[in-house]
């Protein structure tokens, strides 16, 4: 039987630039097969959690345009576990308003806080982390961190040095470190006593609420002045009225960098955030010239190294290229050097710029 006292919740807000122009505003990453397998991404991270957490029990925050679409992906949801917030606001803002109304319907909650859009290739391993982590978190006051065992130094990831001298399977945090360059990414994973940062968190409802008021005692006041309203009709409206004033920050750099109580699990489970087509590439299966594509009548000849992904009725034919992001949408045809898809972003709001929002 599951333990009704554990939680998930699932941030959906974001709008994933980095894969336009598949992902766009309207339509963002999370709701999307970016890996052609038939579901979208936060179909798959509902799915994966229902294994282990009561379905009543799994929230959802995201941004009110994306309400209708995450009932579409996800109809199991009752309308209270869909939490809109009227405007972007970061982490900080998001995992408070979720933890804040699920402390007022259960204080003996246990919360996982996990992105909508990450993949997860062993979900077993995965699960078998998490309820680990829960385990340890139900009677402790520790902020703890999931961290991926690195296997190349890339320079994308957040970076969380752990305490070697600990016996057990879970460690004290040493540091945060956001993004190194190539040397410092390459030193850390020489040292042995560096993860990445999955951005997955496991924790107490007391635990992290306590933790809003020491460190953003700010956000903690608004939340609180309104936890009356929380879990009933006018909770909508009070939300309204305190999320212009919440601070837009991020957990990691608002919370969890100044805490003390911060610890991390080790997990190795086929994890990858597939924030660009680079990192989709590297996960992605390939045929024998190394392409990955995503797309049902894609015919290459003297073609290898590409990301495609293309509508599955629509003929492609590459001849002669190396190393390239080929993907195309409704409206946009986007062919970039794969060693330049970090760039894509600001091609984003070029566009923006010069077209406004209709190709965005």
């Amino acid at each position: 039987m599951l333990d009704r006292n554990n939680y998930a919740i699932i941030m959906a807000g974001g709008i994933g630039s980095r894969f336009w122009p598949i992902s766009t505003k309207s339509t963002p990453k999370q709701f999307l097969d970016i890996m052609g397998v038939g579901k979208t991404l936060i179909r798959q991270t509902f799915e994966r959690f229902a294994n282990i957490i009561p379905v009543e029990n799994i929230y959802i925050v995201t941004n009110e345009v994306y309400g209708s679409l995450v009932f579409s992906e996800i109809p199991e949801l009752g309308e209270s576990q869909v939490l809109l917030e009227p405007s972007a606001k970061n982490t900080a803002t998001c995992i408070a308003y979720a933890s804040y109304k699920i402390k007022k319907a259960n204080p003996f909650a246990v919360c996982i806080v996990a992105p909508s859009d990450h993949l997860v290739l062993n979900e077993s391993a995965f699960l078998e982390v998490v309820a680990r982590g829960m385990a340890f978190c139900k009677p402790n006051p520790q902020l703890l961190c999931i961290g991926i065992k690195p296997h190349r130094p890339d320079t994308g990831y957040g970076y969380i040095q752990f305490d070697e001298n600990n016996d057990a399977d879970i460690f004290n945090v040493k540091t945060f470190t956001e993004k190194p360059n190539q040397e410092l990414a390459q030193q850390f994973i020489e040292s042995g006593d560096f993860l990445w940062n999955a951005g997955i968190f496991i924790w107490n409802v007391e635990t992290i609420t306590d933790s809003f008021e020491k460190h953003i005692p700010e956000m903690h006041n608004l939340f609180s002045s309104i936890s009356n309203r929380l879990n009933t009709i006018s909770e909508s409206n009070a939300i309204e009225e305190i999320y212009p004033i919440c601070t837009n920050i991020s957990i990691d750099y608002g919370l969890l960098e100044k805490a003390e109580n911060v610890m991390v699990i080790p997990g190795d489970f086929g994890w990858s955030d597939i924030g660009t087509w680079a990192s989709l590439y590297d996960v992605f299966a390939k045929d024998e010239q190394d392409n990955a594509i995503n797309g049902e009548m894609v015919r290459t000849y003297n073609t290898s190294g590409c990301m495609i992904s293309v509508p599955k009725d629509k003929l492609v034919v590459l001849n002669g290229i190396k190393n390239l992001i080929v993907v195309e949408s409704d409206k946009v045809l986007l062919i970039s050097d794969i060693a330049k898809e970090q760039e894509v972003k600001q091609l984003v709001t070029n566009i923006k710029l010069e077209y406004g929002e209709r190709f965005t």
